[in-house]
């Protein structure tokens, strides 16, 4: 198909030591299936007879939430759902039909999803025969006299023929007819009943030109790849008592019991030509034996019964027809047994298992299996497909993977250029099959770019007309002229009856002489016309000579005109040449040059992306360095964090203690202020210097102030009154203390009266008592006795 789009120029391949062969497309053809339902949904529409659309349907835009879209695919001829099978047929396989009879192959496939209609479109039903019925029925309208005798070609196995003479042959026919169970079919039997109709064609086709001087043999064969595996459909498998059945639940077959037939192994003959090696080839005579083979193994067919389709095809098969040409002798009777002489022609007729997706059909276990392996091969083919599109259109040679499907591997000959190839695209329009048929769309469209190799005719033609001349002298040809002698003779009056019985008879000598001198005078009148005839063709065959003559001297000067045109050509081409020679060496240094500069643009490249890989490893180690250094600041900013809430910690605490050294002081002072002084008798001086030197416990009193609790677990007090208290040095509490009593008037000193001098003595000895040891008591000097 050839959507609008930008395409690469295609380039030409040309092989090594041979011309540019010319080539074809792959004929892709387009059939769409009526619905089944008047009222489903519809997803294609036929625009013209070479162009379909397809577009999104309502239910896949809901479900899969698309957008609706149109896309309009081209092909080489687009069929209707009313399109009858005589009409696809005489535009799609008669063709090849027709080329087959003269001497090239040709590979028909139809491709689809389940239940697209590719069966019927191949085999046909009752009244309405498919394409394989009408091309075997064409075959036989057209060498049906023609044909050799049964074994006079005899298959080998070597994909080959050979020739047999007439009393080997017919000793061969003897012994199969003697046979109690012959396998070769009979034009006596009778098909079955069940498919009789499909041979019936209706239309009588005939190919063209068919060789007279040749005798024809056509030898059929029919296969299955089922599961990656080839089958013989037509071999016959002898019945086993000991080994069980092969009718199996998994291998739902209409077939009697016998054994599983033996999977066969393709090869590759002297031409280079891929084979099923082993294959059973049965020589056929009429349209009625050759579809009674093809009905025989097409009962061994594997079908099952699926969730899309009553009687799904679950293999590939491949019902081949082999037409072999030999020459006659020169006398029209017998075929030249040389082996060489032999020409032998293929057209292959191959129905594709549907393509189909599991979540649709159900399919499980063996099901599930055979739907893998049919996808499998269907996905090799459209890798073929791309791979020789892509080396045809690009310029490339890459490996085309023939070898990863039996399917490809058998028909790579095909597109290496052995015959024509044509495909016909089976649609079903209904909805169900929108996303499949979009994908059948796409093979088609990659399938129609590929170009194959136009096969070179063969002169396919008898050694020398033999039977041709014959039937001419036989019977002649209706229409022909009457020979020259014929017409003189029968000009000529009769002669009268020569025989005398009387002796007086006088009439008879007369009229024989009377007859005489007629024929005498016509012969007299014949040759003054033959001369006459001759001094005319004489004159004209003179006149000829020297128009020829003429003409002979007219071309001559003609010819000399056009050698002096030649010559000054071949100047112009030698001088071209010289040209050429000279551009030639120009572009050979400027190549040289551009390989010099190529080179240092590598060199420079290579370079460049090693400053590059440098530049990116400085980058990475960079950005590894910065992540590691960013890590290590991290993790130094949290330790330092973590070391000034330590400290900062530590420093609340001690501060709450100094507070709470500060709170007990103050508690201390109040506790001394407000102390009542008690009258006490004069002690003795020892009792004082003891005092002096152990201070006094003095009761905690209540705090002038509110208490608090802190984080720590300690007390904060706020005052409500403030005193001042100063502390001095112990020289200067020395001196106050000297001084700080005076001298009574009576000469003694006067007792501790002094507020400020009793708090500032009680301070220092509780404090240094339980402060700590910064806090140290100092003794008050002797007060002297009165």
């Amino acid at each position: 198909m050839k959507p609008a789009r930008t395409k690469t120029p295609r380039k030409p391949l040309v092989k090594k030591g041979s011309q540019t062969s010319l080539k074809d497309p792959v004929g892709v053809y387009c059939r769409v299936r009526p619905l089944s339902f008047p009222d489903q949904e519809c997803c294609i529409e036929v625009i013209n007879n070479t162009t379909v659309q397809l577009h999104t349907p309502e239910g896949y835009r809901l479900n899969r939430n698309g957008d609706y879209k149109e896309t309009q695919y081209s092909f080489k001829q687009v069929f209707g759902t009313h399109t009858t099978q005589k009409e696809l047929f005489d535009v799609v396989a008669n063709p090849l039909v027709d080329d087959l009879i003269h001497g090239k192959n040709g590979l028909l496939f139809t491709y689809g999803v389940t239940g697209s209609g590719k069966t019927y479109t191949m085999t046909g039903s009752p009244g309405e025969g498919g394409l394989l019925p009408r091309c075997l029925d064409m075959i036989f309208n057209s060498i049906g006299s023609f044909q050799a005798k049964r074994y006079v070609f005899k298959s080998n196995d070597r994909n080959s023929m050979d020739i047999q003479c007439e009393v080997d042959a017919l000793l061969e026919r003897q012994k199969r007819e003697a046979m109690p169970n012959p396998k070769t079919p009979s034009s006596k039997r009778q098909v079955d009943p069940e498919f009789a109709d499909m041979i019936n064609v209706q239309d009588f086709c005939k190919a063209e030109e068919v060789d007279e001087d040749s005798v024809y043999g056509v030898f059929v064969s029919y296969i299955e790849i089922y599961n990656n595996y080839i089958y013989d459909l037509l071999e016959e498998v002898p019945f086993d008592p000991i080994r069980p059945k092969w009718n199996s639940c998994s291998t739902p077959m209409r077939s009697t019991d016998f054994v599983p037939p033996q999977s066969k192994l393709l090869r590759e003959d002297k031409n280079h030509n891929m084979y099923v090696a082993g294959c059973t080839e049965v020589e056929v005579k009429s349209t009625e034996e050759a579809f009674e083979v093809f009905w025989r193994g097409q009962k061994k067919r594997r079908i099952a019964n699926t969730h899309l389709n009553r009687e799904s095809s679950r293999s590939h098969s491949v019902f081949n027809i082999k037409l072999v040409q030999a020459p006659l002798d020169a006398d029209g009777d017998n075929v030249l047994q040389e082996k060489e002489q032999i020409t032998i022609s293929q057209l292959s007729l191959v129905d594709l298992a549907g393509s189909e997706r599991t979540n649709r059909t159900k399919a499980e276990g063996n099901r599930l299996r055979e739907a893998g392996n049919i996808n499998q091969s269907l996905m090799t083919l459209r890798t073929c497909m791309e791979v020789l599109r892509e080396n045809q259109m690009c310029g490339t040679n890459k490996m085309v993977p023939y070898r990863d499907s039996k399917l490809t591997h058998l028909f790579k000959n095909y597109f290496d250029g052995e015959g024509k190839v044509r495909m016909i695209v089976c649609v079903n329009p209904k909805a169900e099959d929108y996303e499949e048929s979009l994908q059948v769309m796409r093979f088609a469209e990659v399938t129609q770019e590929v170009e194959v190799a136009r096969p070179v005719d063969k002169a396919i033609c008898g050694l020398t007309p033999g039977r041709r001349y014959r039937n001419q002298v036989r019977g002649g040809p209706v229409g022909d002229e009457p020979l020259v002698t014929e017409v003189v003779l029968q000009s000529f009056p009769p002669l009268p009856s020569c025989e005398i019985l009387d002796v007086n008879d006088e009439q008879t000598l007369p009229r024989l002489i009377e007859a005489l001198e007629k024929r005498h005078h016509l012969r007299q009148m014949m040759i003054d016309e033959f001369n006459k005839q001759s001094i005319t063709f004489k004159a004209l065959l003179q006149e000829f000579d020297n128009t020829v003559l003429n003409k002979e001297n007219y071309i001559q000067g003609k010819l000399n005109e056009k050698e002096k045109v030649i010559s000054g050509q071949k100047l112009e081409i030698e001088r071209l040449e010289k040209k050429n020679k000279t551009l030639e060496y120009k572009i050979e240094i400027l190549e040289k040059t551009t390989t010099i500069y190529e080179e240092d643009k590598r060199n420079l490249q290579q370079e460049l992306e090693t400053q590059n890989q440098k530049l990116q490893r400085q980058f990475s180690d960079k950005r590894r360095l910065e992540a590691r250094l960013q890590g290590m600041v991290t993790e130094t900013t949290m330790k330092w964090e973590k070391e000034c809430e330590r400290r900062v910690a530590a420093k609340q605490l001690e501060m709450q203690n100094k507070l709470w050294v500060k709170d007990e002081k103050l508690k201390q002072l109040k506790a001394i202020v407000t102390e009542p002084k008690p009258e006490k008798p004069e002690r003795p001086s020892r009792e004082r210097d003891r005092e002096k030197v152990t201070p006094r416990s003095v009761s905690p009193s209540p705090v002038p102030g509110d208490v608090y609790k802190t984080r720590g677990g300690g007390q904060s007090v706020q005052f409500t009154e403030i005193e001042t208290l100063k502390q001095e040095s112990p020289t200067g509490r020395k001196r106050r203390s000297s001084t700080a009593a005076p001298a009574q008037p009576d000469g003694t000193e006067s007792e501790w009266t002094d507020i400020e001098t009793r708090c500032a003595v009680a301070v220092e000895m509780r404090a240094g008592s339980q402060l700590g040891p910064g806090y140290q008591h100092h003794a008050q000097p002797k007060r002297k006795k009165p």
